[in-house]
C-alpha cells in the first residue's frame, strides 16, 4: 500500500485517486479489498478478499481466489450451486455496515445534509458529533482535498472508531480532516483562531442549543448552520434557540422518509419495507455582524408559548402570564 508513480494511492492492487480522495476503487478486484456478495434473496455479505481463503455459506463455500484479479460485477457460484453477485461496495453500503460506536447518520440524511448545507469543494466545515464517521465521509468527499473539516467529538473511543472507518474507506488519512476530542464550546473558546472562520457548521449532538452562540461567532456571513436532531422535543428547542440568537435567518425543519417500490410487469406497488423517521434537519443562515433577523409577522399558534412552555422565548413572544 502506498503512492504509485502515477500519483495514485495503491491499495492492495486497486487504485484510489490521489487528487480527489473519494475512496472509489477501479480496475480488477485485488487482495485485501472488501466486496459485497449478494444472494438470490437479496441478502448481502461483506467479505474481504484473501488469497487461498473461502467464504462459507449455507450452500457451501466460495473460493475467494475466483474473485481476486477479476473484474467488478461478476457472479460466483458456491460449492452447493448457489449464485452470488460480487461487487465493490458503494460508500452508502460501507457506512451502514462499518463498525460503530455511536449511531450513524444514514445515507438518506447524509445526501440531504450535503445539499441543504451546500457543501462545496474547498469549503471550511465544522462538524460536531463525529460519531462513527459516516457523515464525515460524505463531507470529506464533498469538500475534496482543498477544503477543511474540523470534527469535534466528546468521546475518544468514538473518535478512534471514526478515524479507523474513514481510513478504511479512503485507504489513507485525509489531509483536510482533523478530529478533535473534547467539548465543542470549550474547544472553540480555547482556540479562538483555530478555526477563525468556517463556511458551514454541522451539529449532530444531544444539546445543540448550547452551541449556537459559539458556532455563530465562527460562521461567516451567509454561512449555513445545519443541525441534526432525533426527537421533536429537540427540534422545537433548537429552533427557538436559533430565533433567540437573532443572528440567523428563520430556521427551517425537514424530515426525510424514503419508500422503496416494487415493479414487475403489472405488479407495481410500494415495497413492504420503508426507511421512515431517523431524524430532523434544521437549517438557518448566518446574518452579517450587527444585523438582526426581522420580527415574524405570523403569530405563533395559540398556546405555543403559554405558561407551560419553559424553553427559550423568541423576542417577539410576550412573556408568559402566570395563573397566580
Amino acid at each position: 500500500m502506498g503512492w504509485d508513480p502515477a500519483g495514485n494511492w495503491a491499495c492492495g492492487g486497486s487504485n484510489v485517486s490521489r487528487s480527489d480522495l473519494s475512496g472509489v476503487r477501479t480496475g480488477p478486484l485485488a487482495e485485501g479489498e472488501w466486496v459485497t456478495l449478494t444472494d438470490p434473496k437479496g441478502k448481502m455479505h461483506s467479505v474481504r478478499l484473501q488469497a487461498g481463503k473461502s467464504f462459507h455459506t449455507t450452500k457451501g463455500g466460495i473460493a475467494l481466489d475466483d474473485l481476486i484479479g477479476g473484474p467488478d460485477g461478476v457472479v460466483v457460484t458456491s460449492v452447493g450451486g448457489m449464485q452470488f453477485l460480487a461487487m465493490r461496495p458503494l460508500m452508502a453500503d460501507f457506512t451502514v455496515t462499518m463498525p460503530r460506536g455511536a449511531a450513524i447518520v444514514y445515507p438518506k440524511e447524509a445526501g440531504q445534509i450535503v445539499m441543504a448545507a451546500d457543501i462545496f469543494p474547498g469549503a471550511r466545515v465544522l462538524e460536531a458529533g463525529v460519531g462513527s464517521g459516516a457523515l464525515s465521509l460524505s463531507l470529506l468527499r464533498a469538500i475534496g482535498p482543498t477544503g477543511r473539516l474540523w470534527s469535534y467529538e466528546r468521546r475518544d473511543d468514538f473518535a478512534t472508531i471514526a478515524r479507523r472507518n474513514v481510513e478504511t474507506w479512503l485507504g489513507t488519512e485525509h489531509p483536510a480532516w482533523e478530529v478533535r476530542v473534547g467539548d465543542l464550546v470549550e474547544s472553540l473558546a480555547a482556540s479562538p483562531e483555530d478555526p477563525a472562520e468556517v463556511d458551514r457548521a454541522i451539529l449532530d449532538m444531544l444539546a445543540p442549543w448550547d452551541c449556537i452562540d459559539a458556532v455563530g461567532e465562527r460562521l461567516v456571513p451567509g454561512g449555513v448552520l445545519l443541525i441534526y436532531v432525533a426527537t421533536a422535543t429537540q427540534l422545537g428547542r433548537v429552533m427557538d434557540q436559533i430565533r433567540v440568537h437573532q443572528g440567523f435567518t428563520e430556521p427551517a425543519a425537514t424530515e426525510t422518509i424514503v419508500r422503496n417500490w416494487h415493479a414487475e410487469g403489472l405488479a407495481i406497488r410500494p415495497a413492504h419495507g420503508a426507511s421512515s423517521h431517523t431524524g430532523f434537519l434544521v437549517t438557518a443562515r448566518r446574518l452579517a455582524p450587527g444585523v438582526t433577523s426581522p420580527l415574524r409577522k405570523r403569530r405563533p399558534a395559540p398556546g405555543a408559548y403559554g405558561p407551560d412552555y419553559t424553553g427559550p422565548r423568541p423576542p417577539w413572544v410576550e412573556p408568559a402570564v402566570s395563573d397566580g
